[in-house]
């Protein structure tokens, strides 16, 4: 009897560890056995835990993207007002600041200080003249009743008074002229600028308006924008524009002033727009960049809920029973972290906020209220 029990027990362990064998070996993906559907059904449904974004509608300025040159807000070239001076002294080099004044190359003067001297001589003459003419007039008018002159005499001396005071008139405007160049010797700024080029060469002989120096006006560099008829109804003086310059960095400026006409060869106009003085812009450098236009309603999403494939935007809408559809979408503007949704969306839709990189079509996801998701799970069966 003892033995019987024995072996029927032996037999149901045997039908026992065959079966969890077999349960053990079966292939991943295979139908679940009997009782196996309710546990796994739960870790195979979500595929990622996600949070949820709805498009939201905010005011942003549109924008308009550009492309021009940088220059100078305006160019101040150093010369001399006068010529046949030798440069003895420069005092500024290319890259240096200057104010208004400010001494910047100095002109042999010694010639000037000996004409002055000899014109000086000249003017202190003609005033003698002058005096002595001045005399013989007196003189002849206190005899001229009496007969001792005659009137031909008399008005002689009336003609060589004209003339000795024509002549002193003429020696103090030499002597002023020959002032008015000893002080252009000495060759100052005539406004705040930043040197940007030196043709200027100690010991040269210099002519009258060559160039010695050319400066930029106030240091201020100014991005020269191109637009075309269309473009140049939209863009108004003070608008705000952003500028990047070759080097990624990226700059704040203002248009300052739009230019009335067109040119007749290119068709475009050019838009003036201000840079700050202090900025890593200059002259010469050509930038790309964006203008700030009128501001008008934008449906927006976080940039991180758009997902780029085969060169098209697309999203994942979470539906019914939180699975995803893939939605292709057409982008627009971009501010901080949100992005402009250009195709009809409504405002109550829910969309995967990140992480859709991960995602298939039809994908179950599990979606949680805050964006605490650690989104960058994308194991099958690990949502939490």
């Amino acid at each position: 009897m003892n033995r019987k029990l024995r072996n029927r027990t032996l037999a149901a362990s045997a039908v026992v560890l065959a079966g969890l064998v077999a349960w053990i070996a079966r292939p991943a993906g295979s139908p679940p056995g009997p009782g196996e559907a309710g546990s796994n059904a739960a870790n195979v449904a979500s595929a990622l835990t996600v949070a949820a974004a709805s498009p939201e509608t905010q005011t942003w300025p549109q924008t308009l993207q550009a492309s021009g040159a940088l220059a100078a807000w305006q160019e101040i070239i150093v010369s001399p007002e006068t010529g046949g001076l030798r440069i003895v002294e420069l005092l500024v080099d290319v890259g240096a600041r200057v104010k208004r004044g400010q001494l910047l190359v100095r002109l042999a003067d010694d010639s000037l200080k000996a004409d002055l001297r000899k014109q000086e001589a000249a003017v202190a003459q003609a005033r003698a003249n002058l005096d002595q003419a001045e005399s013989n007039v007196r003189r002849a008018k206190l005899v001229e009743g009496s007969g001792a002159l005659s009137a031909q005499k008399v008005e002689e001396y009336q003609i060589n008074e004209a003339t000795a005071r024509a002549a002193l008139a003429s020696a103090l405007a030499e002597l002023d002229s020959i002032r008015l160049k000893l002080s252009q010797t000495r060759i100052v700024a005539v406004d705040d600028g930043l040197v940007s080029a030196k043709s200027a060469v100690l010991g040269n002989v210099v002519n009258t308006g060559a160039e010695l120096f050319r400066l930029v006006r106030q240091g201020r560099i100014e991005w020269r924008v191109e637009l075309d008829a269309r473009q140049l109804a939209a863009v108004r003086p003070g608008l705000h524009a952003q500028v990047t310059l070759p080097g990624g960095e990226s700059v704040d400026g203002t248009v300052r002033q739009v230019a009335p006409t067109l040119s007749t060869g290119t068709g475009r106009a050019i838009a003036y727009v201000s840079l700050p003085g202090e900025s890593a812009a200059r002259a010469g450098m050509f930038a790309n960049g964006i203008l700030e236009l009128e501001a008008k309603p934008a449906l927006t999403l976080p940039q991180s809920a758009v997902v780029m494939r085969d060169g098209k935007s697309y999203v994942f809408v979470i539906g019914a029973g939180d699975k995803v559809a893939i939605r292709a979408v057409e982008t627009g503007r971009r501010r901080g972290d949100r992005i402009e949704l250009l195709s009809g969306f409504a405002t109550d839709v829910r969309v995967v906020a990140s992480g859709g990189a991960f995602l298939s079509d039809g994908a179950q996801v599990t979606v949680v209220k805050s964006d605490t998701a650690n989104v960058a799970r994308a194991i099958p069966g690990n949502a939490s």
